[in-house]
C-alpha cells in the first residue's frame, strides 16, 4: 500500500491518539497535500520542526497499528467478506428460481455485508 493512503488509514484509525498538532500536521501534509513549507509557514514553525512532527506523528501510527493491529484486521475482515459474497453469489446463481425465500434470504445477507464495509 502506498505510503500516503497507509498513513492517511492510519490516521483515521488512531489519529485521537496523536496530539493535535501531530493530527493536523500529518492531515495537512498526507491528506491535504501541503508541502513542509506550506505547514510551517500556516503553523509559524520551522520545516525542520514540521519535518520532526510528521516523523513523530507517523512514528507514533506505526507503533499503534504494531500493537493493536485495527488496519490489518479490518483489511482481512473485508477480504472475508468479498469472499462470503463471492459464495452467496454462486449459491444464489445455483438456487432454483422456484424457491424465492432462499433467494431472498441471500439477499438480505449479501446486504448485510454490503453494509459492513
Amino acid at each position: 500500500m502506498e505510503k500516503n493512503v497507509e498513513i492517511s488509514v492510519l490516521c483515521q484509525i488512531y489519529g485521537k491518539e496523536l496530539t493535535k498538532k501531530q493530527f493536523e500536521v500529518l492531515d495537512d501534509y498526507y491528506n491535504n497535500d501541503l508541502s513542509l513549507s506550506e505547514i510551517a509557514e500556516n503553523n509559524n514553525i520551522t520545516r525542520q520542526a514540521v519535518r520532526d512532527i510528521i516523523k513523530k506523528g507517523e512514528s507514533k501510527l506505526y507503533e499503534l497499528e504494531e500493537n493493536i493491529s485495527l488496519m490489518k484486521k479490518s483489511f482481512e475482515q473485508e477480504k472475508i467478506i468479498h469472499k462470503i459474497e463471492e459464495q452467496l453469489n454462486e449459491i444464489e446463481n445455483l438456487t432454483n428460481s422456484n424457491n424465492k425465500e432462499i433467494a431472498n434470504k441471500l439477499h438480505d445477507i449479501k446486504k448485510q455485508l454490503n453494509d459492513l464495509i
